[in-house]
């Protein structure tokens, strides 16, 4: 697939868990591991045992996928020597709260003492996406016309079924945890970046929300770069299906621009209806049911509700020059199951969370080139 330059550019950050590849256990050494890393695309997290990985822009899926890859890769050559391995998860099945060492900035300090338990329990990853938009009114308005996709793609990534070395019940138990922060969430309706940004200044101003970084919201425009970004998914272990995801989103953000210019009415969904989306995505994940984004919501089996949001954005993912890779990926997400339905699988078969881990890092460290089906066509 070459770089069509009609599209959107695009662009992912991954936060991946280390591994100590003895133990299994999450290993602290984030800051260190990166000391010998020069490339500005990594970055440390709140908790030492993360390492954040950020893409260069790219207009295609092809050229995002071989930037993930490239950076696994550069980060895998960095962590082996040290005996630790990747787990691009939401949250690491064998960590424990126990397991939090803060990476001691003055500001991840200041947020330890502010909030207390939910920065101790932040043993979370996700994956972010952001798709370029430089106007910031633009941006404010696709924000609300994409929320009826957000639970689709929080589904399809849930990667985080263990918390502290047991099965949670949820495909997303990060998200939950995630959604303990104070800004997290849909921002409910807001029709300008003004608007937006004096939500900010006002939480701000309440003394709950620390800075504006803090603006943790499900979808949201980028507190540093021209871009809408999505902030509500899981870390994917597979590669593939961080490519999907951002093949949606940036289907769905063209979609909500052209209803924004052709002047195509747009109903607000409502912020209680919008969370409970979400939280049943993140309870059952690929395996029950999910809502749809109609004025009477109905749970509707997860799979379906899948294929109908990609018919939905067939036209655009078409105009992009996109729709046989990421329906080529969404079928093969659906046959296999997301992350949480795999780490089951692998538990399910040994009853050894170690297993599960080890399953996740090689999944994480494999570097797949993606099914045949999708990248042969390309």
């Amino acid at each position: 697939m070459k770089d069509r330059g009609d599209g959107l550019t695009l662009g992912v950050e991954e936060e991946i868990h280390l591994v100590d590849v003895k133990t299994w256990q999450l290993a602290a050494c984030a800051p260190k591991l990166l000391s010998q890393e020069a490339e500005a695309s990594f970055d440390t997290e709140m908790q030492r045992s993360t390492v954040e990985t950020r893409t260069d822009p790219r207009d295609s899926l092809e050229g995002l996928h071989t930037e993930i890859v490239r950076l696994r890769r550069r980060l895998a050559e960095t962590a082996e020597p040290a005996g630790l391995g990747l787990a691009a998860c939401g949250t690491l099945p064998s960590s424990s709260t126990e397991d939090f060492d803060l990476t001691r900035t003055r500001r991840y300090r200041r947020l330890q003492e502010q909030y207390r338990l939910l920065a101790d329990e932040q043993l979370i990853c996700g994956l972010q996406v952001h798709v370029e938009i430089r106007d910031r009114d633009l941006a404010v308005l696709a924000a609300q016309r994409v929320s009826w996709l957000l639970p689709t793609l929080l589904a399809l990534s849930a990667s985080s079924p263990f918390w502290n070395g047991q099965d949670t019940g949820y495909a997303s138990i990060r998200s939950i945890i995630w959604q303990r922060w104070p800004s997290a969430g849909p921002t409910g309706p807001l029709g300008s970046a003004t608007e937006y940004d004096t939500l900010i200044e006002n939480l701000i101003r309440t003394g709950v929300l620390a800075d504006a970084g803090m603006a943790y919201f499900d979808v949201r425009p980028s507190a540093h770069l021209p871009t809408l970004e999505l902030r509500v998914c899981d870390a994917c272990p597979e590669v593939d299906d961080a490519v999907m995801i951002a093949g949606l989103f940036r289907a769905g953000v063209r979609r909500a621009l052209e209803d924004i210019r052709h002047g195509v009415p747009h109903e607000p969904i409502a912020v209680p209806l919008q969370r409970a989306a979400t939280w049943l995505a993140a309870r059952t994940g690929l395996s029950g049911s999910l809502l749809d984004d109609q004025a009477r919501p109905e749970p509707i089996e997860a799979q379906r509700v899948v294929r109908n949001a990609l018919e939905r954005l067939r036209p655009r993912l078409v105009e992009l020059g996109d729709y046989e890779v990421v329906g080529a990926l969404v079928e093969s997400a659906l046959r296999r199951g997301n992350s949480a339905d795999r780490q089951r699988a692998v538990f399910a078969e040994g009853a050894r969370i170690e297993d599960v881990v080890s399953s996740v890092v090689d999944e994480t460290m494999g570097l797949r080139a993606g099914p045949s089906s999708a990248w042969e066509r390309c």
